[in-house]
């Protein structure tokens, strides 16, 4: 799956995380968030493990919509973490 900075805002929304919230859970800098969001640079596979990794520990599902593409939803049972 690619992260694209759509699916990201996306995920962030669900848990209502910023993207200072989303930096500290994941071990990314907040620019690096900020630039990847803002489609001012791509992103290293590495980098877009992490940020996946801290949204699923969130609760956050990635998943592929049949004739729409990637879209995410929240863990039945999750509750936003601030």
């Amino acid at each position: 799956m690619i992260l694209t900075p759509a699916l990201c805002r996306a995920a962030r929304g669900l848990l209502d995380w910023t993207q200072s919230d989303l930096a500290e859970r994941s071990e990314v800098s907040r620019s690096t968030i900020r630039d990847f969001e803002g489609s001012r640079h791509d992103i290293h596979r590495a980098t877009a493990a992490q940020l996946r990794r801290a949204f699923e520990e969130g609760g956050v599902i990635f998943m592929d919509v049949d004739g729409c593409g990637m879209g995410v939803c929240q863990r039945n049972g999750s509750l936003p973490q601030a």
